[in-house]
């Protein structure tokens, strides 16, 4: 297996995606009064001290980030919450981001800081829902199988921050948003369902993909969905009209950045696409196909070649067992190339965390499913139950790097030989 390869990749990949490099080169105008700093996500605490270093005027802030990723700031409070199911310190640092934002000037800057995870480390409900139900939508989502974009424009009707209504109650003041993208396709919209950008979509739309992913919601959330309370702003709205966005950090950046590294030790590299969405499982089948071409008939790359991809992959919970979504994956790869000799992959979320356990993601090739039945796992039945952390902790194949301090999205690295 190319392990020390395919983690070296990652490793790049992830340095490429830090906040400091991207933070330095858009910094928003001077304003003529204060300066004010918010933000949420996995990746807005390495921006928040990143902002500090390099902004040479007064400023006051506070950042929502999960459990276990705050950096120390001088300047601007750090907060942490619970990721990916609200709680109630997210909530309440929410509501004080709202109190934070609240009285400002035309003279003022808002500076916010976005990335990955901000939906559920920014839980606001709107008039007449709770955080229980907020909590309910959550897991109702995370269960769906449905792509991030779909799940925030839906996030997006219950909500009292997300959707640009954040950035409409920081008016008059002037908003400048940094985004770290972790979507496919890197709307900005679309990253921690938006708070300071208006998303396309309707609440037409959002009830049929309610229904089409047959959601679970809460008595009130459902009466919401049904009606036309809470409408999010529009996209042509005045209120953002001198407002801007720029996003410093994105996983093509970070695909380009691994395959200069494969180059360097003489592999080619094929960068497929950075927005691959769909199901884990699906996707890998897929993936597999092409690296077995490859492997048998030199086509359509030739060996030896890394395949590298990204985006946001999805998995419907089926059974009751442990894993994200890049675990999932690579748990399908390793039956679909079982018994290939000459393939290995990677596949990890930049943000150091796959789903809820403790490792980033985890490395295959085409022993990996006889090592596992080897171990007394069936890796079919482990998939069926959801339970690829538990096979791949079995056989001592996952990858563990702790928080890593940005997130561009997931990172799949298949090398053929």
């Amino acid at each position: 297996m190319d392990r020390a390869l395919l983690e070296q990749m990652f490793h790049r990949a992830v340095a490429q995606a830090q906040p400091a490099l991207g933070v330095r080169l858009h910094l928003p105008e001077r304003p003529a009064g204060r300066t004010v700093v918010i933000g949420a996500g996995k990746a807005s605490a390495q921006m928040a001290r990143a902002f500090e270093e390099a902004w040479d005027g007064p400023l006051t802030g506070l950042v929502v980030t999960r459990y276990g990723y705050a950096e120390a700031c001088s300047r601007i409070e750090i907060v942490e919450a619970a990721h990916p199911v609200p709680d109630e310190a997210g909530f309440l640092a929410a509501r004080r981001i709202l109190e934070t934002v609240s009285g400002l000037s035309p003279d003022d800057l808002v500076v916010t800081l976005i990335s990955g995870g901000g939906s559920s480390l920014l839980p606001a409900p709107a008039p007449g829902l709770t955080l229980d139900d907020e909590q309910a939508i959550n897991r109702a989502l995370l269960a769906s199988g449905a792509p991030i974009s779909v799940m925030n424009l839906i996030r997006n009707q219950f909500s009292a921050i997300k959707g640009g209504r954040l950035a409409a109650h920081c008016a008059p003041a002037r908003v400048a948003t940094l985004v770290v993208s972790d979507v496919p396709g890197d709307d900005p919209a679309v990253v921690a369902s938006g708070p300071t950008i208006p998303m396309a979509g309707t609440r037409e739309l959002a009830r049929k993909y309610a229904n089409l992913y047959r959601l679970d919601l809460p008595p009130h959330a459902h009466a919401l969905l049904a009606g036309d309370d809470n409408l999010a702003p529009l996209p042509g709205d005045p209120v953002f009209a001198r407002n801007s966005v720029r996003t410093i950090a994105s996983a093509a950046l970070s695909l380009e950045a691994a395959a200069e590294l494969a180059r360097q030790h003489g592999i080619e590299a094929a960068i497929l696409s950075d927005s691959i969405e769909g199901e884990s499982r699906d996707v890998a089948q897929v993936l597999a196909a092409m690296a077995r071409e490859v492997s048998q008939r030199n086509r359509p790359f030739k060996k030896p070649v890394v395949l590298l991809s990204g985006g946001e992959t999805t998995v419907t919970l089926r059974g009751r067992g442990r894993g994200g979504r890049n675990a999932e994956f690579l748990l399908a790869l390793a039956i679909a190339i079982d018994g290939v000799e000459g393939i290995s992959a990677l596949a990890a979320d930049t943000d150091g965390i796959d789903g809820s356990e403790d490792n980033a993601g985890a490395f295959v090739d085409g022993g990996t499913a006889t090592r596992l039945r080897k171990a007394g796992l069936d890796p079919l039945a482990a998939l069926a139950a959801n339970d690829a952390w538990g096979a791949f902790n079995a056989i001592g194949d996952l990858l563990v790097t702790g928080p890593t301090g940005t997130n561009v999205n997931d990172f799949r690295a298949i090398v053929i030989r």
